[in-house]
């Protein structure tokens, strides 16, 4: 898709930002709250710290297998349907998640929320692309993350909080029925954009799928991107996933602390370094090839020594303070993880990548709860944290060769 103009005015491609931010608020809110209330059901449901992380990865599996599907039909089908659709399907699984008494029922109920959160992203990217040209894309699509965070920092801090007073299944059934107001409302308020060159249906769709995921796959720069974000968010999901145990084990926290302290420091700091590092990408790329490359370079490289610092800390300030410096050069990076991908992929094909990448990303991310379970049992959830700073210091390395290579490209 290109930029569109017609009959859209200047304010609605901004307030069109404005409603998908509280629609990802959601989508991160509700795959954070189990988190927080993982003691709970450890004791209620006796599982085990290995059965905690499937719970976790149930969803992420889920959420990366259906992600090229998802990608896909954002190119084929209208973008404003998937995502009140989406929205609609994972806030009634989520409020399902209240009715869960068994470790199988939980663990299905989490993968039906992967399958349906998946077809978010893609959709809403595309959407955000079709009204955002280079000049803002990375602005758009930075302000649109920050919902990340404020999700996530929702979802754990408001789960732990409700559960402490009304049992751990309150905040789902809130959480959901909430998303499902939500829902009703973007039927009337959210605009599905004209067709523009790209959106005409092919006559196999199923070939079409193929053969746009196998170009994706065949794009060099999209390869490596698509790896580092691999990395990324196994880094993301063992924080996502452990941190509120980690407080709550380690300082001794209550769980509506621990939840809040596990989210809030990192969310916000966060918010703050995503709009930075949207409006840094958008001036290196204005100057040279590969800056928002670049830009994300510079945020996996110095949130290594917070990274590694947040394991080890041994009292409650010394983690805050290396909670919030990785938040905030995490959110530098994140700022550029589509807008970065949009800049090597043809137009039409942006779902599909999205799709993909997301895909794989979360695929690899899916493997952090059990894979971090099993390793904390050896060696400690402090050692564990700390060593993930040696995959953001590798991700570093290949984002910087990256952006060079694609700025001695252009300058050829």
């Amino acid at each position: 898709m290109t930029k569109i103009e017609a009959g859209t005015g200047k304010a609605y491609p901004w307030l069109l930002v404005g409603m998908l931010w509280f629609v990802c608020l959601f989508n991160y809110a509700d795959r954070q709250a189990i988190f927080s209330v993982f003691p709970l059901l450890r004791k209620e449901l006796a599982l085990t710290p290995i059965q905690l992380g499937i719970v976790g990865s149930s969803f992420m599996w889920m959420y990366a297998l259906a992600g090229p599907l998802a990608g896909w039909m954002s190119d084929r089908v209208s973008p404003r349907k998937v995502i009140v659709g989406a929205l609609a399907f994972w806030s009634v699984v989520t409020a399902g998640t209240a009715l869960c008494h068994s470790y199988g029922i939980l663990v299905f109920f989490r993968t039906l929320g992967g399958l349906g959160e998946a077809f978010y992203f893609p959709a809403a990217m595309a959407l955000i692309g079709a009204y955002h040209g280079a000049a803002t894309r990375s602005r758009a699509m930075a302000l649109h993350q920050s919902s990340v965070y404020a999700g996530t920092i929702a979802g754990g801090a408001m789960s732990a909080f409700i559960a402490e007073r009304h049992g751990w299944r309150s905040s789902f059934t809130i959480f959901g029925a909430l998303g499902v107001v939500l829902a009703v409302v973007l039927l009337f308020c959210l605009r599905q954009p004209p067709r523009v060159a790209g959106d005409e249906p092919r006559e196999n769709p199923l070939l079409h799928f193929a053969h746009g995921v196998r170009e994706v796959l065949r794009n060099g720069r999209i390869v490596l991107m698509i790896a580092v974000f691999m990395g990324a968010n196994f880094v993301a999901v063992v924080f996502l996933t452990w941190l509120p145990t980690f407080l709550l084990e380690k300082f001794h926290m209550s769980l509506s602390n621990a939840g809040f302290s596990s989210t809030a420091y990192l969310q916000a700091a966060s918010v703050l370094g995503v709009l930075l590092g949207g409006w840094l990408a958008d001036r290196f790329a204005a100057k040279r090839a590969g800056g928002r490359q670049l830009t994300q370079a510079i945020g996996l490289l110095c949130g290594v020594p917070f990274l590694f610092l947040t394991g080890w800390s041994i009292t409650v300030l010394g983690l805050i303070v290396s909670m919030t410096g990785f938040g905030f050069f995490k959110g530098i990076y994140d700022a550029n993880i589509w807008a970065s991908l949009y800049d090597v992929v043809p137009v039409e094909k942006r779902g599909v990548a999205a799709g993909v990448m997301n895909s794989l990303g979360w695929l690899g991310g899916g493997f952090a709860p059990v894979l971090i379970a099993a390793a904390a049992q050896r060696f400690g959830l402090s050692a564990c944290i700390s060593a993930t700073s040696v995959i953001y210091l590798c991700l570093a390395v290949v984002m910087m060769g990256l952006a060079a290579k694609l700025a001695k490209r252009a300058s050829r």
